[in-house]
């Protein structure tokens, strides 16, 4: 299988650390959507990252369906979501709050580098930015409920958030304050500190 696409996009990492946490083997082909666009559109003509080429030619596109997949082709018993259907929706809800401040997160960083200063409509920023902070809150308020598990128990939820928040704090800088939000800040700095996280740097 080859993954293709920027590591520096947080869907893209997420499904490189993924796909290592699950032992699948695969290759990763660095394409980027935009400087490399129209060879990304040889390999998926709707050019969108992550894609993922699938041994029989197949491509998948959408971080989820790609990992959804990579979860068929583990080994037996080997999973990053849990099977108990309360500890399941708990990791489903954290991975949609991640999943929803990575989106946010891009349509900041699309709206202030793709788009001229005088054309940047300021109510959107702020409208999603809001947004932005709203995820995390409610990411913050669930890691000081119940801490998430690390190292090599860490599953698809941990990877999920920590991708998601060493994304925003690389993108965004010192436009965004992580100090309102401790715990996150502390879970993602130990996962980025793991042979995993460190062998799939953002950049």
């Amino acid at each position: 299988m080859k993954l293709i696409g920027m590591l520096d996009s947080p869907y893209v990492r997420r499904v490189a650390i993924s796909l290592k946490y699950l032992g699948v083997p695969f290759q990763h082909q660095p394409l980027s959507v935009f400087s490399t666009f129209e060879q990304f559109r040889q390999i998926n003509p709707v050019v969108k990252a992550p894609t993922l080429v699938c041994d029989g030619g197949e491509v998948l596109m959408d971080s989820s369906l790609i990992i959804d997949y990579a979860e068929t082709l583990a080994a037996p018993q080997r999973s990053l979501m849990p099977a108990a259907p309360g500890e399941r929706l708990r990791a489903l809800r954290l991975i949609g709050l991640a999943l929803a401040a990575c989106e946010k997160s891009v349509q900041i960083v699309y709206e202030r580098n793709l788009r001229p200063a005088e054309k940047q409509h300021a109510p959107w920023l702020e409208r999603v930015n809001g947004q932005l902070h709203a995820a995390y809150a409610e990411l913050e308020a669930e890691l000081l409920r119940q801490p998430l598990r690390g190292g090599e128990a860490i599953g698809q939820d941990g990877i999920s958030v920590a991708v998601a928040w060493s994304f925003t704090r690389m993108m965004l800088g010192d436009a965004f304050d992580a100090r309102a939000y401790p715990a996150l800040d502390a879970f993602a700095s130990e996962a980025e500190r793991s042979p995993v996280f460190l062998d799939t740097p953002a950049l």
